[in-house]
């Protein structure tokens, strides 16, 4: 399978509550939109420096990961994030990837939106089952006897 693009809108989630709050105008939120790579491979989203620091994403954490020659590094976790693709939303964290690396969109912000990838058409999709809403697997919850 080919390499897999999707424009998906960031927002900071953040501004958002403000919003929410009345701390803050809704035209004052900072959101862009991205072209990122689809990896169904990766498990979190990664953005760059130039993407944290255009959403004003807040520090949560660091974590290391394995990046695709083998090598571990360490990266700082931001967020939260609203991604937003067609008619879907999730809520993450994103890594911060250096410079202007690719960003990324992983498996978990995509099973949060039900997205796939259509293989034919190399691009990402909304669920066919699901058209209209995201429908999300919890496996292991038993409906509870009444």
């Amino acid at each position: 399978m080919g390499v897999v693009h999707a424009e998906i809108e960031l927002i900071n989630a953040d501004d958002l509550a403000m919003v929410r709050r009345s701390q803050l105008d809704k035209d004052e939120v900072k959101r862009m939109v991205v072209n990122m790579l689809v990896d169904s491979g990766a498990y979190m989203m990664a953005i760059n420096e130039s993407i944290q620091q255009q959403l004003d994403l807040p520090f949560i954490d660091t974590r290391k990961s394995i990046m695709a020659d083998g090598s571990i590094v360490e990266h700082d976790v931001v967020g939260p994030i609203i991604v937003k693709f067609k008619n879907r939303t999730a809520t993450c964290n994103a890594l911060v990837l250096q410079g202007n690396s690719e960003p990324l969109l992983g498996a978990i912000p995509m099973e949060e939106m039900d997205v796939i990838i259509h293989p034919l058409r190399q691009e990402m999709i909304v669920n066919p089952e699901h058209p209209y809403y995201a429908q999300l697997k919890l496996k292991g919850f038993t409906k509870p006897k009444i």
